[in-house]
């Protein structure tokens, strides 16, 4: 593993930094979560068209950069210490990467060419608080129970002499609000022979309701879709393989890439503390200089390093992704709430933006977490947990 970055990932991180300082503060942030997409539109088409951020990880061949995950990962670093809120996460982390591993090669070059140029966004839909299962991050998605098991709940669908039909309800779905195109998972087969398949679903859809819900974190824009006898189109080939391996190797680059993003928030939360501390005087004296204060910030310090060296390790290698999210979430979540209390009185605001770092902190460990069961899923896939593993595998 050569941890040194290129000339071009400096300048790319260089440039993004630049962007991201000039035209998403915290008042932009702040601005952009309140308007219909929860967004700024042309601060993302400006990413697209100058950086190329969708396609980042997409193939040249459909029109993307061409870049390896972990170019895309280092970018997702930047937009997370800008805490920018954008469907980079929904279309290039997630829905981009099933599109490339599962679709039809007809799918594939009508889908990824418009996803990598910004003029699509896209979503990946599955029922309730389900995410982190879908994408096998907190456990087996195998079983296919995080999307209703078949039974009532979720999203149904069956075969209709046009193609797919579904029906149901889908809740906390990132930017399911605003994309122009919706991949569902849904269950067909009825209770018997249940199997989850993975559906299209283009905006305006006759049947598709949608309206975007109350967050915790407005950054992160939510949405509830309504199916009622919409049409779909499957996503792969009819027959097919299984598409739950695909959502499990996307949710290991997606863990990879969202480590990257938390140290990101998490180191401009505590360089934003550092400032405040240098600059604020109490009893005559900056509260920076107080030992206790310094020992407080040199423990977040590393725990974020730490973090950050976890985040590169596992943009290199996807396997190590989910123990990397939890080790950022982790120290994201330390950072916020230290940064609230020491920027005292003024921390606990509404005006201050101490309070959107917290919240990210906490509404990813809501989506993608928690933080335990994270460790925990990684320590069962290592066999740390099984008494006829042998000691090397124990070890992993």
């Amino acid at each position: 593993m050569d941890a040194a970055f290129t000339a071009e990932q400096d300048e790319m991180r260089r440039t993004l930094r630049e962007i991201l300082a000039k035209r998403c503060g915290p008042d932009e942030v702040k601005a952009a979560v309140r308007t219909a997409a929860g967004h700024d539109r042309e601060l993302w088409q400006q990413l697209s068209r100058q950086l190329g951020l969708p396609g980042v990880a997409v193939a040249e061949e459909y029109g993307g950069v061409g870049c390896a995950p972990g170019d895309l990962a280092l970018a997702c670093e930047e937009t997370g210490r800008a805490l920018l809120p954008s469907p980079l996460l929904a279309t290039a982390v997630l829905a981009a990467p099933l599109i490339t591993a599962f679709g039809t090669a007809g799918q594939r070059a009508a889908l990824l060419p418009p996803l990598a140029a910004g003029g699509l966004t896209a979503a990946l839909a599955v029922p309730g608080p389900a995410l982190a299962a879908a994408l096998a991050l907190t456990g087996d998605n195998a079983p296919g129970d995080w999307a209703g098991g078949g039974r009532a709940g979720g999203v149904q669908a069956r075969r209709a002499d046009d193609g797919w039909r579904l029906y149901g309800e889908v809740s906390q779905v990132l930017d399911g609000h605003s994309a122009g195109l919706l991949l569902v998972a849904a269950h067909t087969g009825g209770f018997a022979r249940s199997r989850t398949l993975l559906f299209l679903v283009r905006e305006g859809a006759p049947g598709l309701v949608r309206d975007r819900q109350a967050t915790l974190d407005e950054t992160r824009p939510q949405g509830r879709i309504q199916l009622r006898d919409v049409e779909a189109e499957l996503l792969g080939a009819e027959g097919g393989d299984d598409p739950l391996p695909a959502l499990a190797a996307t949710g290991r680059g997606a863990a990879a890439v969202l480590a990257a993003e938390a140290v990101g928030a998490a180191d401009r939360a505590l360089a934003r503390t550092v400032e405040y501390v240098r600059q604020r005087e109490q009893f005559g004296r900056a509260v920076g200089s107080f030992q206790a204060v310094k020992h407080r910030l040199a423990d977040l310090y590393v725990q974020v390093q730490a973090a950050r060296s976890a985040a590169y390790y596992a943009a290199w290698d996807p396997d190590q992704g989910a123990l990397a999210l939890a080790q950022a979430l982790e120290a994201l979540r330390t950072t916020a709430g230290e940064a609230i209390q020491l920027h005292g009185g003024i921390g606990f605001t509404w005006e201050h933006d101490a309070h959107l770092y917290f919240k990210r902190a906490a509404a990813d460990e809501l989506l993608f977490g928690p933080v335990h069961r994270l460790r925990a899923h990684a320590a069962h896939r290592a066999g740390l947990f099984d008494p006829s593993a042998t000691p090397e595998r124990a070890a992993v």
